[in-house]
């Protein structure tokens, strides 16, 4: 049976996932909302907002859509994989994206602190803040080394993240954080300390209990030469990465991968779409950075061109699990 596949999104993520869907021989049509000026080069661009779930769903159901694939993380932590489960008119529909239970990974970076303190998930040491302890978060800032690095707990579209040199500079960043600099996404404010190494970005795209490992990639997020400058989405990124050695790897699935899966499925909150691993490649082994509940972006870009298995058969594979 020909496919029908609805693609959410509007990035250079989303276009190459198109590009890459519109390459398997089981695909009728491939419709992407809102989509680009590249994404339309592989299937139509609906008008359509991501956040619109009755609108989505609509589509849908007007269109025979069999399945969708949801490219950015705003739909997903907003439970859009809910709302197509619970609508009679739309269960028939393949959704390729985590519930909100699972991308509360991505949703708030306080609960993924938590959790993996919660499994002894290697990760950077860190507090969470919010206007009723800032004073414990100044004291957390000052038992740190420079650089600071402040993270919105909530979705900021890839921007929630600083990187401040300064001790003093970092605190009253804080207090702006605090006050509503990314809105309500910074009500509440994680302090990290801060990691140096060499990052990896990790795709596994799992049924919840088995799972594939895409190739490896590395992104660069600070604009400017020499890391000088501010934290961005994604400023380049490379595939394959040459610092993901086989021992890395190894190290990896034992302590990082495994376990992640495990514990969401021990948690009540099996995951099932594409679990992100943003990784920091430390002088003391391997870290977790941040997961993300969807394709990177701009990794995405760069790894899907590596892949050659097809993509909607691998997404049918995880539904169909």
């Amino acid at each position: 049976m020909k496919q029908k596949i609805l693609l959410l999104g509007s990035g250079g993520r989303e276009c190459a996932i198109a590009w890459k869907l519109s390459q398997s021989e089981l695909l009728d049509s491939l419709y992407i909302a809102p989509g680009n000026a590249g994404t339309a080069q592989y299937g139509t661009n609906v008008p359509l907002s991501p956040m619109d779930f009755d609108a989505v769903g609509k589509f849908a159901a007007d269109n025979g859509i069999t399945m969708l694939v949801v490219g950015n993380e705003d739909p997903l932590v907003a439970a859009i994989t809910d709302y197509f489960k619970a609508n009679e008119a739309l269960k028939g529909v393949k959704v390729i994206g985590p519930s909100k239970a699972g991308a509360q990974l991505e949703g708030s970076k306080d609960f993924a602190k938590g959790f993996m303190a919660r499994h002894a998930i290697p990760t950077a040491a860190y507090l969470s803040v919010t206007a009723d302890n800032i004073e414990e978060g100044f004291a957390f800032l000052e038992s740190q080394k420079a650089p600071y690095v402040l993270k919105a707990d909530g979705l900021a579209a890839g921007k929630g993240v600083l990187i401040i040199d300064s001790l003093d500079e970092a605190k009253s960043e804080l207090r702006q954080m605090l006050g509503g600099m990314f809105g309500a996404s910074s009500a509440t404010v994680v302090i990290e300390q801060f990691l140096s190494g060499i990052e990896c970005s990790v795709f596994a795209l799992t049924d919840g209990e088995h799972y594939q490992l895409l190739p490896v990639a590395k992104d660069y997020k600070r604009i400017g030469e020499g890391d000088k400058g501010l934290n961005t989405g994604g400023m380049g990124t490379i595939s394959p990465n040459p610092y993901y050695t086989d021992d890395i790897a190894k190290e990896c699935m034992e302590k990082i991968f495994l376990p992640t899966i495990n514990a969401m499925n021990a948690e009540g909150r099996t995951f099932e779409g594409c679990l992100y691993f943003g990784l920091m490649i430390t002088p003391n082994g391997p870290k977790v950075i941040e997961y993300n509940c969807r394709f990177g972006d701009p990794e995405t870009q760069v790894v899907l061109p590596m892949l050659d298995a097809d993509l909607y058969d691998i997404f049918e594979a995880i539904y169909n699990h």
